[in-house]
């Protein structure tokens, strides 16, 4: 199964009294299990996509499937129930919690998931040294680094073992080095987890790096490259 497949979509937005149109009949197809990235400039309507693939926003028109759901077609308590437990999301400004430490930052959706506290411990570890931070556990985020901050983001995301991991610009705020370090280990989640990523960005190393590339201008998708690595990052 498909993990997104959208038919038709379409969104606007008004601005005072005048219709402005953000997405004009998308019809798209992610494909399971792979690193893929919207890409298109400021203003082109990437953000505005991952927000309905996200469900945190919903079309006009059209449909928007996700996991097989129809998602369009939700009620609002349903849909907050769908992507808390089917969705994991990574911001560009990391959206942590500063009163919290990393371990509990990660551990957080699975309290709300009301997982038992042994099961829940164990698998916020595993995560937290699956993204190289093991040693900090203990730091809230305003003791960490804007990459390592990134890193929590990441674990928190794959927490509830979700089946689509989305992430705006990811390393937006991140200096290069840092960027591409991110890219790389969202990448090994990816593939270790087994797990379909759908990213927006315009940054060419991100492009560069995607299994599916989906391009996007003026609200419309203007190309669709399917392709995988034929080469390890940074080789």
């Amino acid at each position: 199964m498909h993990p997104v497949v959208l038919k038709n979509v379409a969104r606007t937005y008004q601005l005072d009294a005048v219709d402005v149109p953000a997405l004009t009949d998308i019809n798209l197809v992610i494909l399971p299990n792979r690193f893929t990235v919207l890409s298109g400039p400021s203003g082109s309507g990437k953000t505005t996509l991952l927000n309905l693939i996200g469900c945190i926003d919903r079309p006009d028109s059209g449909t928007i499937m996700v996991g097989g759901k129809a998602v369009q077609t939700m009620d609002d308590d349903t849909l907050s129930d769908f992507r808390a437990k089917q969705l994991g999301f990574i911001f560009q400004n990391f959206n942590l919690l500063p009163v919290l430490s990393a371990f509990e930052n990660v551990e957080y959706p699975l309290l709300m998931a009301k997982m038992p506290k042994e099961r829940r411990h164990r698998r916020v570890r595993k995560l937290l040294d699956a993204v190289g931070l093991a040693d900090k556990g203990a730091h809230r985020p305003g003791q960490l680094s804007g990459g390592q901050r990134q890193r929590v983001a990441i674990a928190r995301a794959l927490a509830r073992k979700p089946q689509l991991v989305l992430a705006d610009e990811p390393t937006a705020n991140l200096d290069s080095k840092t960027g591409v370090e991110i890219l790389e280990l969202m990448r090994k989640m990816q593939r270790r987890y087994q797990v379909s990523f759908v990213f927006s960005s315009h940054d060419p190393k991100l492009l560069d790096a995607a299994d599916d590339a989906i391009h996007i201008q003026d609200g419309r998708i203007t190309g669709i490259e399917r392709r995988t690595l034929q080469r390890e990052l940074g080789a």
